[in-house]
């Protein structure tokens, strides 16, 4: 039996996400479902709706981007 190429939804995955990371995630899928579409909009929304940034902070955009980007690595 072959192996199902795309039937693992985590492939880049090398650790289970974070609580922080499971809500924020769970934030900007209904951000974009509400719409959202740009980083601007996107960071008032998680300021208005949460979750915080990790210590606490308000979001910024280049808070966020740098997040992002932490977590891409």
């Amino acid at each position: 039996m072959s192996q199902e190429r795309y039937l693992e939804p985590h492939q880049a995955r090398t650790r289970m996400p974070t609580l922080f990371e499971d809500l924020l995630g769970d934030s900007i899928e209904r951000a974009f479902g509400e719409g959202v579409t740009t980083l601007p909009e996107l960071v008032a929304y998680l300021n208005r709706v949460g979750p915080s940034g990790e210590r606490g902070e308000a979001w910024t955009e280049e808070g966020f981007q740098a997040l992002m980007k932490r977590l891409g690595d």
